[in-house]
C-alpha cells in the first residue's frame, strides 16, 4: 500500500498552498504592553516603519506606523479568510463597512471585482502582553467569479462548530465534518459551490492523541500544516513541527501527536484548474486582467476611501462588532 504522505516541506511565514488556495500567511507577534494610541509602548526607534517585517523583539509593525497592521490596500479576484486565534483585528473598507474581531473569530472576505480595506492590529492591554496569532488564507475565485460584488461574512467564535473526540478538537471553519455543519461562506465563494470540497479545519491534539481525517474527493488537494507542538506521526511517518504535509486526498491516515500535543491547519479543496496571474493584491487569469485591474483601481479607487485616515482603528474596548455595507450592525 502506498503512503498517504505525498510530500513534505518546511514552513516559513508564508505557507505554500495548492489550488484552489493561493497561499497562507501565518502571523505570530508577541506584542508588549499598549500605549494610549493602541500601539506598542516601547520605542519604535530602529524599525523600518512602513515596512517592518524584521521581527525585532518578537513582533512587527508591518506597514503600520502607530498601530501594527496593514493600512488601506486594494484586492481583486480572490478571497481572504482571516482566522484570528489571539489578539484583535480592525477592518475598514472602501464600501463603508467596518468590524472588530478576534480571539477565535473569522472574517471571510470576497474581494471580487475590487475592494480596498485596512487590517490593523490594535493593542488593547496597557499591562501587556498583547499577543497576536492569526492565519490569513488566500482562496482563489474562478474566472466566472472574479468580478462579483465584494462581500464579507463574520464567523464569530461562539458560532463556529467544533468536533471533540478522544483528545482531539477540530474547529470547522469550512467543510462539513461528521455531524458538524460549518457556517455559510460568502455566497459567491468557491467554497459555496456544491462540489468544491473546500475545507478549512484547525486540528488540536492533546498529548499522544490521534485523529483520522475523512476521505476527500479524489480530485481534491489536501495539505496539513503542523505549526505547534513537538511533532506528529502521519500513518507512522514522523513529521516535525513547522512542516507542511501533502496528503493523498482519499486516504484516512492516523495523525498522532507526541507527548507535547500538536496543532495543525488543514486546507482542502477541489482545484479550480485555471491559469493564475498575480500582481501583488490582484489575482486574475492573465496579464490583460492584471493590467485592467491596475487601470480600474487607478481610475476608481474601487469605491474610494471614506475614512479620515489610512489606518483606522475602532476604540479601546475589546468589543466585537461588524457594520456591513448596508448599515446592518451586529454586536457580539
Amino acid at each position: 500500500m502506498s503512503s498517504p504522505v505525498l510530500q513534505t516541506f518546511a514552513l516559513g511565514s508564508q505557507w505554500q498552498t495548492l489550488d484552489p488556495f493561493l497561499f497562507c500567511a501565518h502571523h505570530l507577534d508577541h506584542y508588549p504592553a499598549a500605549n494610549g494610541s493602541l500601539g506598542p509602548e516601547p520605542s519604535l526607534a530602529g524599525r523600518q516603519l512602513g515596512q517592518d517585517f524584521a521581527g525585532i523583539d518578537g513582533w512587527n509593525m508591518y506597514h503600520g506606523s502607530t498601530v501594527p497592521g496593514f493600512p488601506q490596500h486594494p484586492h481583486r479576484g480572490f478571497e481572504t479568510v482571516t482566522y484570528v486565534r489571539r489578539g484583535w483585528c480592525d477592518h475598514s473598507d472602501s464600501l463603508g463597512a467596518e468590524a472588530r474581531f478576534g480571539e477565535g473569530d473569522v472574517q471571510w472576505l470576497t474581494a471580487g471585482g475590487g475592494i480596498v480595506h485596512a487590517e490593523m492590529f490594535p493593542l488593547l492591554d496597557t499591562e501587556g502582553p498583547n499577543t497576536l496569532h492569526l492565519f490569513q488564507i488566500w482562496l482563489n475565485l474562478p474566472a466566472a467569479g472574479k468580478m462579483v460584488d465584494p462581500y464579507f461574512s463574520m464567523l464569530w467564535n461562539d458560532d463556529i462548530p467544533r468536533l471533540h473526540r478522544d483528545g482531539a478538537e477540530v474547529t470547522v471553519i469550512a467543510g462539513r465534518l461528521a455531524d458538524s455543519k460549518p457556517l455559510d461562506p460568502p455566497p459567491d465563494s468557491w467554497a459555496a459551490v456544491d462540489n468544491s470540497d473546500v475545507a478549512i479545519w484547525h486540528l488540536r491534539l492533546d498529548s499522544t492523541a490521534g485523529w483520522r481525517p475523512p476521505p476527500a474527493d479524489e480530485r481534491s488537494s489536501r495539505v496539513l500544516y503542523l505549526f505547534e507542538g513537538d511533532g506528529v506521526t502521519v500513518a507512522g511517518q514522523a513529521v516535525p513541527r513547522n512542516t507542511g504535509v501533502v496528503l493523498e486526498p482519499t486516504a484516512e491516515p492516523e495523525i498522532t501527536a507526541g507527548p507535547g500535543g500538536a496543532e495543525a491547519l488543514i486546507l482542502q479543496g477541489r482545484p479550480i484548474g485555471e491559469p493564475v496571474a498575480q500582481y501583488g493584491p490582484f489575482v486574475l487569469n492573465d496579464e490583460a486582467g492584471i493590467r485592467q485591474a491596475v487601470a480600474d483601481y487607478q481610475r476608481t479607487g474601487f469605491g474610494g476611501w471614506p475614512w479620515p485616515t489610512d489606518d483606522p482603528v475602532h476604540g479601546h474596548e475589546p468589543q466585537r462588532f461588524a457594520r456591513h455595507r448596508d448599515g446592518r450592525l451586529v454586536r457580539r
